[in-house]
């Protein structure tokens, strides 16, 4: 996940350079990035577009104001079409957000309304919206992902599932089973149970690859089971400080590979 790069400031094609040179296969970059850059990056190293994230956009959703969310649609409709452009099979979407100014039926309602108004895009693209469990206070168990989902009677809508996100929730391994062939894409990201009840609950993400709580061997049993095929994205969360870039990205990509090895 570009968004999560040791060093952000570095130019895109750069960034692609030292990936392909850690070992990566894929980078998942921000809808905001320009498209003829991705491509030029993607058809100079190689490295394929695993996914692109479509956050900021897509959390507007939630927003009170009909021309906020009919401009997150419109957002969403061009990140369809620049993942065609990608060779991508699927885009982040996140599902706006449940707070004390938008209630949980009303972030429900506008969110299937702009995801609905995006599905006949996704469906001429063939590029699926994958709606990511994040922290908004929005759908809060496997099964209500599912009802979600399948509310829309489209393939082109399905689960970009963060691993570490669901730790707080419960346990990755059973929501990936019930989820099941709605996967699309999922986020490898490390969680701390036992920081989050001593010092909060964001600080559970202040733990390196395989020094957490995470199950991998459970969870990679699941995606065994499911047969999932496609991209495992790292999404960091910790950064360690004064590091050389290249050399975090190598120790991410041996702890990666410990991981799939589960």
């Amino acid at each position: 996940m570009l968004a999560t790069f040791p060093d952000r400031k570095l130019p895109l094609i750069e960034k692609f350079r030292m990936l392909k040179q850690a070992g990566f296969d894929g980078a998942e970059p921000a809808i905001a990035e320009n498209a003829d850059e991705v491509l030029r990056a993607r058809d100079e190293t190689g490295v394929q577009i695993a996914s692109m994230s479509c956050g900021g956009a897509s959390r507007m959703f939630a927003s009170a104001l009909a021309p906020a969310r009919a401009k997150a649609v419109e957002e969403l409709k061009v990140g369809l079409r620049n993942a065609k452009r990608y060779g991508t099979a699927s885009i982040l979407v996140v599902p706006g957000v449940v707070d004390e100014k938008t209630t949980y039926r009303q972030n429900w309602e506008r969110c299937t309304e702009c995801i609905k108004a995006c599905v006949p895009v996704a469906e001429e693209t063939g590029v699926k919206m994958a709606i990511e469990n994040v922290w908004n206070n929005f759908l809060q168990s496997p099964m209500e992902c599912v009802q979600f989902i399948d509310q829309f009677g489209s393939d082109k809508v399905a689960m970009h599932f963060d691993i570490g996100n669901m730790m707080a929730l419960g346990w990755p391994e059973q929501w990936i089973e019930i989820i099941g062939k709605r996967i699309a894409c999922v986020h490898i990201k490390e969680f701390s149970r036992t920081k989050m009840m001593e010092e909060g609950k964001r600080k559970g993400f202040e733990v390196d690859y395989l020094d957490g709580d995470n199950d991998w061997a459970a969870i990679m049993k699941s995606l065994r089971d499911l047969n999932y095929g496609g991209w495992a994205i790292v999404e960091p969360a910790y950064r360690p400080k004064d590091i050389d870039p290249m050399e975090r990205l190598m120790e991410i990509s041996k702890r990666l590979d410990r991981i799939l090895a589960s």
